[in-house]
């Protein structure tokens, strides 16, 4: 199991994501329905986000819906934008498919780089910079808190939800 994701799950997701990254115009995010669940400070950074990343922010957050139909506007909220620390940043379509498929080690924290290395920074850091990004907002502490928990959820119930949809879409 790859992180709680049975291997061949991910293979399939890891396809669909190269194939939407070498491929942008594929990306159909259904922004109107982002939008109303998202207040005015979150739904400025939403579209702030690359349409791909939109995309599969919607696809997560339906995904939650689905798998926990009780599940609170804020963990709705947070799925939507689990990805957004990664808008600080336009990725070549490269960058994008090496980031995905391949992890590397980054630079540390504040050492900012260029190039592939720098894209694998700023996928290494985007849940800690997206929770900044909400607060400094003035989004939802909640928000923030599951966005930055959502691939290291802890004991937090609601941000393994996020983490799951997020590895299964």
């Amino acid at each position: 199991m790859l992180g709680g994701v049975k291997p061949w799950v991910w293979v399939v997701n890891a396809g669909r994501r190269t194939v939407r990254g070498l491929h942008p115009a594929w990306a159909r995010p259904d922004d109107v329905w982002a939008e109303a669940w998202l207040p005015g400070p979150e739904a400025a950074l939403y579209r702030r986000m690359d349409p791909r990343d939109r995309d599969h922010a919607v696809q997560v957050a339906r995904a939650v819906l689905a798998r926990h139909p009780r599940a609170g506007a804020e963990v709705v909220r947070a799925a939507l934008l689990h990805d957004v620390g990664k808008s600080g940043r336009r990725y070549r379509v490269i960058e994008r498919v090496a980031t995905h498929l391949v992890r590397w080690r980054p630079a540390r924290e504040g050492e900012a780089s260029g190039g592939l290395r720098g894209a694998w920074q700023v996928a290494a850091h985007h849940a800690r910079d997206g929770a900044r990004w909400i607060r400094e907002a003035g989004g939802s502490p909640r928000v923030a808190e599951l966005v930055a928990r959502h691939e290291r959820p802890g004991g937090d119930v609601e941000a393994a939800w996020l983490r799951d949809a997020d590895r299964r879409t």
